[in-house]
């Protein structure tokens, strides 16, 4: 049975007294036994991040991680980087990477394999643009960035995967996709790792919505 999944990632916002004041609220929360709480902070406060959850539920991922091992990368960070302070798993993927850093499938697929090749396990986003679910062809795009990447994979790493489904529309914008429209894009990627692989496969991995989420919208 797939465990429920809640995931926030704090982006480049929280300097340490925020990202400690937030933790420890959470830490005040009880939350569902068949829930995982995940946060992900910005990369200054990682370790301290994990030494605050700890005895807690609540599990700390990385934002981002290089798809080398080592190297004359400013301003980066490896999976060795993140194993070392205590990291499991990692954010892969997110539409800001993919804008602002210009990460192509190509760069994607090469992080998603090294990060897992190293016991590093992922959450791998992906999502259309507004113009390309306009024009209705936000089915193909998403099926394209999933076949160019993690469908790649050998069908054993998809118990290190989880999956978030992130329309690139309705990131930070207010907009929200409707739970019909969520619905039927989390069967229609099921149905694609289906193909690819087997029933086991696609009904076992977490599929996870994300973009502008709040309280009132999160049912």
């Amino acid at each position: 049975m797939r465990k429920k999944i809640v995931a926030g990632n704090w982006k480049m916002n929280n300097g340490l007294n925020q990202t400690t004041s937030l933790i420890n609220e959470l830490k005040e929360l009880d939350f569902y036994r068949d829930v995982s709480v995940m946060i992900s902070p910005a990369f200054p406060f990682l370790k301290t991040a994990i030494d605050l959850v700890n005895n807690s539920s609540i599990e700390v991922i990385s934002q981002n991680v290089h798809q080398k091992k080592q190297g004359a990368y400013t301003g980066e960070v490896s999976v060795e980087m993140l194993k070392s302070i205590g990291i499991n798993k990692t954010l892969i993927g997110h539409s800001e990477r993919r804008v602002y850093s210009n990460e192509n499938d190509t760069v994607l697929l090469e992080k998603v394999e090294l990060a897992l090749s190293n016991d590093l396990d992922i959450i791998f986003c992906f999502g259309e643009e507004l113009f390309e679910r306009k024009s209705n062809n936000h089915f193909q795009v998403v099926k394209n960035q999933l076949e160019n990447t993690v469908l790649k994979l050998d069908r054993h790493l998809w118990r290190k995967i989880v999956l978030a489904y992130e329309p690139i529309w309705a990131i930070g914008t207010g907009e929200t996709a409707t739970p019909e429209q969520a619905q039927e894009m989390h069967e229609f990627i099921r149905k694609c790792i289906l193909e690819s692989y087997d029933k086991t496969t696609s009904e076992n991995v977490s599929i996870l919505y994300g973009g502008s989420i709040k309280p009132s919208n999160a049912t």
